[in-house]
């Protein structure tokens, strides 16, 4: 018997109201979750999760974690039971070797930047998930080089979610009125755009010093909600069709750009 081969998914999940809102996101994250393939379980990447060292959940029930504050209490009554997988997350403490991936059994669980995007693909919340955490102190090579040793998960019939927004600058939002995009914003998501199926050593990838672009660190001024990109770059293979589900800039500094792999 063989298995398809998962897609691996970069999806921006913007605010946590999108989990209430329908709108063209939610709408296109849905209809990834009706089309692709069935995957028998989910590696999720998020930004919210952004650690010293890489951790991964590994309980039988991880909890939902509303980490966020401000929003209406429908948000807060909401909540995403996925199961959790300690097999699975034992598989990706072998498969990271020689890093060491610590599991995590009661501390965390689905954050919004996890659960807020898959409770749209698979609102049944039947699907066995981990999140994996983002190393706060390696450099960006190593998190795509991380992507390619989880390729291999892809041929297992799991998928690979990771969950950020590559432009992300809430300093700078227009948070009422205008929804223009800043210039350097829209320059930076297509620098990502025109980037996505580049071939070369990982250091000189244009993704991985994404700061050498004139609109890296106004788009960026912090890593973690970009990292979880280079996960799936560097889980493609260099051959499959790299597609992008949904774009779009909101708030003037915050895009929405979803990228699929296979």
């Amino acid at each position: 018997m063989t298995t398809q081969r998962m897609p691996a998914l970069f999806l921006g999940h913007g605010s946590p109201m999108n989990v209430l809102e329908d709108n063209r996101y939610t709408r296109a994250w849905a209809q990834l979750g009706a089309t692709l393939p069935r995957p028998k379980a989910i590696v999720v990447v998020s930004a919210h999760w952004f650690t010293r060292g890489t951790g991964v959940t590994a309980m039988e029930t991880p909890k939902t974690i509303h980490d966020f504050g401000g929003f209406p209490q429908a948000l807060y009554d909401t909540h995403y039971p996925a199961p959790g997988s300690p097999e699975l997350a034992e598989q990706l403490r072998e498969l990271l070797a020689p890093t060491a991936v610590a599991l995590d059994k009661e501390a965390w669980g689905f954050d919004h930047g996890s659960w807020g995007v898959l409770i749209k693909m698979y609102p049944e919340a039947d699907i066995p998930m981990v999140q994996l955490s983002i190393d706060s102190t390696k450099p960006a090579a190593w998190h795509f080089e991380t992507g390619r040793k989880l390729a291999a998960l892809r041929d297992q019939g799991i998928m690979l979610v990771a969950s950020g927004n590559v432009v992300h600058n809430l300093r700078t939002a227009r948070w009422h009125g205008e929804n223009t995009p800043y210039p350097w914003a829209e320059s930076f998501n297509q620098y990502v755009k025109d980037n996505l199926t580049w071939q070369g050593p990982a250091e000189q990838h244009p993704l991985v010093n994404y700061l050498e672009h004139e609109g890296g660190s106004l788009s960026n001024p912090t890593a973690e909600h970009f990292l979880p990109l280079l996960y799936v770059l560097g889980a493609w293979d260099g051959k499959e069709p790299v597609s992008i589900p949904v774009d779009g800039i909101e708030m003037g500094s915050l895009s929405m750009l979803s990228v699929q792999v296979g």
